[in-house]
């Protein structure tokens, strides 16, 4: 993504190199699950040939280490330095996000910390995990700046484009993860960012002779413009340096604030969910992305569901932790593992999702690749077993009358969440 001459100039990471992924987990499917018309046969009762008769995609999804591959643990680090660092998942490190063209980066500036301007080939959304500070944005098409005072639990939608810059006016750390779609990116999972000036600005690469006609100055003017700010993406500002003031109501419908929205869904000891779309929040429209906000309660569950609109899902854990399990293709079970702050992990279309929160609860913010995406629960008072008729539940779990009725009976009457039963 960045050019060798500022990984020679500052403080930079091989990591940034993107490589071209191999095989993907989608090519693979499809090279594998290509079920043919079969002669009709005498009905069977064992899963494996069952399996093989629907062509086995979960095997392939275990055999070439897609199993696993939902969990990133692991964040390589772009850039560290005084004013702050930037940090991004690798589609080499994380296929999954090549494959549902998906991506996630994290911004943590330190006080005076400022991230100098760039525009990306992503839509992304940013949430703040930590922290205040500012953002200047310039969307695409328009010659007005707006200067936002951000705080935790605002999200702000980048669109495709727009021109940014981010800085910590506070005295503590500022972060920020950003998860969006990559889907027109060069690299595919990954975000590349392309940035005004700086050590790998725009500017540095037009000769004098284009500079000098395109902003009207004399060569040594260009020249001080072009070298004056030898730091890359992160620098750190002088106390003295004035910086704008954010605009009156500038935050208005540019700015969704998670913490003080009213929850969809909220049971007690159990958990809060927010769902935000463009129906609430116009400017999400322009990212064609919708987010989410779960908080859940320490040992609560969050009922197993899936997207039934056929939206991928990705996931940052911003605090505490808890065990995620997926289930996906033939009833395979492909994530099962205890997460905590700082982890990311994908559920893909159709596949059901299910956490229970450890001892400190966990909250996660997601995004999905639909601006209005649609969830259907398998547990609890909206749960598909609930809506369908007790004979075929009875015939479908080939079970008695009497267990049916109990299996019905149990449901739980919350939605979405669970209480621990203790």
């Amino acid at each position: 993504i960045w050019c060798s001459a500022a990984m020679q100039e500052s403080n930079w990471s091989p990591h940034n190199w993107i490589l071209h992924s191999g095989q993907s987990c989608n090519d693979m499917v499809d090279k594998f699950y290509k079920p043919q018309p079969q002669k009709e046969q005498k009905q069977s009762h064992s899963p494996q040939l069952a399996r093989r008769k629907l062509g086995t995609v979960a095997d392939h999804w275990d055999s070439n280490g897609c199993n696993g591959g939902l969990l990133a643990k692991t964040i390589q680090t772009v850039t560290e330095g005084e004013g702050g660092s930037y940090y991004t998942w690798l589609s080499t490190d994380f296929p999954i996000l090549s494959d549902t063209k998906l991506g996630a980066g994290k911004l943590l500036l330190q006080p005076l910390g400022l991230a100098l301007p760039h525009y990306a080939d992503s839509a992304k959304i940013g949430y703040v995990t930590d922290g205040t500070g500012l953002v200047g944005i310039l969307l695409s098409g328009s010659s007005e700046e707006r200067v936002l005072k951000l705080k935790k639990g605002d999200m702000l939608p980048v669109p495709l484009g727009a021109i940014s810059w981010w800085f910590n006016d506070g005295n503590t750390d500022f972060s920020l993860v950003f998860l969006g779609d990559t889907s027109k990116a060069h690299n595919p999972g990954n975000f590349t960012y392309f940035f005004l000036t700086g050590a790998i600005g725009i500017l540095n690469g037009f000769s004098s002779e284009f500079l000098v006609t395109a902003f009207g100055l004399s060569e040594e003017e260009t020249t001080k413009i072009t070298t004056s700010q030898p730091g890359a993406v992160i620098v750190k500002l002088d106390d003295q340096q004035q910086m704008p003031e954010p605009n009156k109501n500038g935050n208005e419908h540019m700015v969704y604030n998670t913490e003080i929205a009213r929850p969809d869904v909220d049971v007690k000891n159990g958990g809060q969910l927010l769902v935000v779309s463009p129906k609430e929040f116009d400017l999400l429209g322009e990212v064609g992305l919708s987010g989410a906000v779960v908080k859940l309660e320490k040992n609560a569950m969050y009922a197993p569901e899936y997207s039934s609109s056929s939206a991928f899902q990705v996931n940052y854990i911003v605090k505490g932790s808890g065990r995620v399990q997926i289930v996906g293709f033939n009833g395979q079970n492909v994530l099962n593992e205890t997460v905590k702050s700082g982890d990311l992990f994908v559920v893909p279309r159709f596949f059901v999702v299910s956490v229970i929160a450890g001892e400190e609860g966990m909250d996660w913010f997601s995004i999905f690749t639909m601006q209005k995406p649609v969830f259907s629960q398998l547990a609890g008072n909206t749960s598909a077993w609930k809506a369908l008729s007790p004979k075929v539940v009875q015939a479908a779990l080939n079970i008695t009358p009497e267990l049916e009725e109990r299996f019905r009976s149990k449901m739980s009457m919350n939605a979405t969440f669970f209480p621990p039963s203790n």
